[in-house]
């Protein structure tokens, strides 16, 4: 590091040595970036390259347990982070695939980024993250995604030039990460880095079956290492002459690919993208992003189906007596979940499939149970029934710790709100409003939710 970066070195070193920054993403499905400041509790300041994207600068703050993560508005998110939704820029309608999506941060910038329209994929091999995955796009109201558990070679034999935008999130070193994880420096080796590097140009060829002629490529890591970056990009170049590196827009704290780090001569190669903890905020990232050469659109149909039989009927009778406004096409009923999906059974049957759609319930019995999938994607004005709380009520603590809180009597499910953003249902008893359905909240990463992706 010393050679390459010369007299950038003494600041690397410093920025790697300071506690990291805890970067904090506006979610804009719930709210904008300029509401949000006037309400924050935090004291923030600008990700430069990312206009939803803040640090929390008050180290003392703990983001990670407030009513406002709670409710969706915010994901914790390291800033370098940020820049992966920017750079692949999905559009709504598209169809996109995250192959390595958990814990969800990126995946729920994309979701943000695409407005909740067209198809959004997101894959985690192991099941464990892959339900953080799910729990995650649910606090943030995310509707337009399908979560699958599947190996990369699966998805590449089912989905082949399939979707739009393929994010390659790739597991790296983590030389990023050294300064917040002490595993990562434990475990660091050039013999790991020699591994990741080859995990890592399996998982892009596997990732590049995926995608559409004239259809864009993100490649990502955490690592510094350029047997991880350009020596991954150098290699798949040389096999795919169909993909080509975008030059991205040029930004002051991003510096270029380095393909002399690896003994490489290909100009294209310092159109990827590093960013740096001394330039700017966060512990760092490599970007590349390649287009695949040729411009035609698969045949991908839509899916309209409606539920059949008894589920049908209790969910329906549960849309009269709570909702103004419910999802009625598109709907499956599985394993007693009823799911609102956005890819035909027909693409994803036979594989290892997590959550197939939006989770709005299940039926228990003779009744329907709405999930806080649904609660989280809802507003006030959805529901027949809502009980407000302001953020600074014990209430609301009260609520999410699932205890009996003051409400009206008699309403049958109520959505609680803090302000006016969803925290989940609740059933109005007596002696006041119980909270149920299940999927209680939790943060992203650590105690306090923080995370790199």
């Amino acid at each position: 590091m010393t050679a390459w970066l010369g007299p950038e070195f003494p600041p690397f070193l410093e920025a790697m040595s300071a506690p990291p920054d805890v970067g904090l993403r506006v979610n804009t499905q719930k709210i904008s970036p300029e509401n949000f400041l006037t309400r924050s509790p935090f004291p923030l300041r600008p990700v430069p390259w990312c206009p939803e994207g803040f640090v929390v600068t008050d180290p003392t703050a703990r983001p990670g347990i407030h009513p406002y993560h709670e409710a969706g508005l915010y994901y914790l998110q390291d800033p370098a982070a940020m820049a992966a939704a920017l750079l692949l820029d999905p559009r709504p309608e598209e169809w996109v695939l995250d192959f390595c999506a958990a814990p969800g941060g990126k995946t729920t910038h994309l979701a943000a980024r695409m407005g909740n329209r067209g198809v959004l994929v997101a894959n985690e091999i192991h099941p464990r993250r892959a339900r953080v995955l799910a729990e995650n796009l649910d606090r943030l109201g995310v509707t337009n995604a399908l979560v699958v558990n599947e190996a990369p070679g699966r998805l590449a034999e089912r989905w082949e030039g399939l979707f739009d935008r393929v994010l390659v999130d790739a597991p790296c070193s983590g030389e990023g990460m050294f300064g917040r994880e002490e595993a990562a420096a434990r475990d660091w080796s050039e013999e790991a880095v020699r591994g990741c590097a080859r995990r890592q140009s399996a998982i892009l060829e596997d990732a590049a079956r995926t995608v559409r002629p004239g259809g864009l490529l993100l490649y990502a890591t955490c690592t510094f290492a350029p047997e991880e970056n350009e020596g991954v990009i150098a290699r798949f170049l040389k096999a795919h002459p169909e993909f080509d590196p975008v030059e991205l827009a040029p930004h002051p704290a991003f510096d270029s690919g380095h393909p002399e780090w690896v003994g490489e001569t290909d100009p294209r190669l310092r159109r990827a993208v590093r960013l740096w903890p001394h330039r700017g905020p966060g512990r760092g990232h490599f970007y590349a992003l390649l287009r695949r050469a040729g411009g035609e659109h698969p045949r991908r149909p839509r899916y309209t189906g409606r539920l059949p039989g008894r589920g049908r009927a209790l969910y329906e009778a549960f849309i009269r007596q709570t909702l103004r406004n419910a999802p009625e096409t598109g709907l499956i009923f599985r394993d007693g979940r009823v799911y609102q999906t956005v890819v035909p059974p027909d693409l994803w049957e036979g594989l290892r499939v997590f959550r197939p759609g939006w989770l709005l319930g299940q039926v228990e019995g003779t009744a329907f149970v709405p999930s806080r999938a649904l609660a989280m994607a809802l507003r006030p004005e959805d529901v027949l029934w809502a009980h407000r709380l302001e953020v600074d009520d014990p209430a609301v603590g009260a609520f999410l710790r699932g205890e009996t809180i003051p409400g009206p009597d008699g309403v049958g499910w109520v959505l609680v709100t803090v302000e006016e953003f969803p925290l989940g249902w609740a059933r109005a008893t007596r002696r006041g409003l119980r909270r149920v359905a299940a999927g209680a909240p939790r943060p992203e990463g650590g105690r306090d939710g923080s995370n790199k992706r």
